[in-house]
C-alpha cells in the first residue's frame, strides 16, 4: 500500500460515509468506492460493510486502519518537522576521533558545534587511530580525526602539525639521555607512532633505552614525566599546560628539522556532502584558523 491508501483508511474511518469521504479526498465517490475494492482486494479481507446508513468498520478492518493511522500520523509528523527545520542543520553527526584529540582538543571543537547547531545529534567514538581508520572502512562514522599520515582513498584534509618533546623535570638536553639512569616512560600507541619515536632514538642514539616503564595511556605517561618518575616524549598537543618546573626540549632529526606529528579529518566524497559534516567542517576551519 502507498501513502495515499492509507490516508483513504483513516478518512473512511472518521466519516464513515463514501460521499462525505470522497469530497475530503477531492475524488468522485465510485472512484473511492475502486479505490477501497482495491484495497480489500489486496488485504484479502473485508475493511468496511457497507449499509445504507453508512460504514461499519469489521474486526480485521480495525487493526489495518490501526497501522493506517500510525502510519499517516507518524508521516505526518516527520513532514512538520522537515518544513520547520527548513534551512537549519539538523541529523546526526558520527564522528570518530583519536583518543588524544577527543582529550585536548576536540571538547573546544564541539563545545563551538554544540552552541552553533542545536539541532544537530553528536554519536562520538574514541581510540587509537588504527581503531577510527576501521571505523571509517566499516562506514560506521561519516568522518575522522586520525594521527599519522592516514592511507584513504576518499577526502583528506590536513589540521595542524605539532612538535614532539622530551619532557624531564631534570635532563637539560637530548645528549644527557645517555648518562641519565632515569627510565624512559612511553605509552602504547598505533605502530607508525611508535616507530616514528623508535627511528628518532636509534637514528640518534645507536641504542634502545636501558629502563622503560610501558603503560596504557597517554595521560598516565605524562603524570608520572610530572612526578618525577623518569622522562617522556610527548605531543606538543598534551603538555600545552605543562608545569613550570617542568622541562621540555624540542626533538629533532640529524638534519635538525623537528620531529612532527599530523593530525588529519577523513571522510568519503558522500559524507562530506551531508549538511551536518560541512557544518562541522566550518567549526574546525574556525578552529584552526
Amino acid at each position: 500500500m502507498n501513502f495515499s491508501e492509507y490516508e483513504i483508511l483513516v478518512v473512511l474511518t472518521e466519516e464513515l460515509n463514501m460521499r462525505k469521504a470522497a469530497e475530503r479526498l477531492f475524488i468522485s465517490q465510485p472512484a473511492l468506492s475502486q479505490r477501497l475494492q482495491t484495497i480489500e482486494r489486496n488485504w484479502n479481507v473485508k475493511i468496511f460493510l457497507r449499509s445504507q446508513r453508512g460504514l461499519i468498520l469489521t474486526p480485521a478492518g480495525e487493526k489495518i486502519v490501526a497501522l493506517a493511522k500510525e502510519i499517516v500520523t507518524r508521516t505526518n509528523r516527520v513532514k512538520d518537522e522537515l518544513q520547520q527545520s527548513e534551512g537549519k542543520v539538523y541529523g546526526t553527526l558520527k564522528l570518530a576521533a583519536a583518543s588524544i584529540i577527543a582529550q585536548h582538543w576536540l571538547p573546544d571543537v564541539l563545545k563551538d558545534f554544540t552552541a552553533t547547531y542545536p539541532n544537530v545529534k553528536i554519536s562520538l567514538i574514541t581510540g587509537w587511530t588504527s581503531e577510527m581508520m576501521a571505523a571509517m572502512y566499516e562506514s560506521n562514522v561519516h568522518v575522522a580525526i586520525v594521527r599519522g599520515r592516514p592511507e584513504w582513498n576518499g577526502i583528506i584534509r590536513h589540521l595542524f602539525t605539532e612538535q614532539l618533546f622530551l619532557v624531564d623535570k631534570e635532563i637539560q638536553c637530548l645528549d644527557d639521555v645517555f648518562i641519565t639512569e632515569r627510565p624512559f616512560i612511553q605509552f602504547k600507541s598505533d605502530s607508525t607512532y611508535h616507530q616514528q619515536i623508535q627511528q628518532w632514538w636509534y637514528e640518534r642514539y645507536r641504542t634502545f633505552p636501558q629502563r622503560t616503564i610501558i603503560v596504557d595511556q597517554i595521560e598516565t605517561c605524562k603524570q608520572l614525566a610530572y612526578a618525577g618518575i623518569g622522562y617522556a616524549i610527548l605531543p606538543e598537543i598534551a603538555i600545552k599546560e605543562i608545569d613550570n618546573h617542568m622541562i621540555k626540549i624540542p626533538l629533532t632529526d640529524q638534519k635538525g628539522q623537528p620531529m612532527t606529528r599530523d593530525t588529519w579529518v577523513i571522510g568519503s566524497e558522500l559524507s562530506f556532502q551531508l549538511p551536518q559534516v560541512q557544518a562541522f567542517i566550518s567549526i574546525i576551519d574556525k578552529h584552526i584558523s
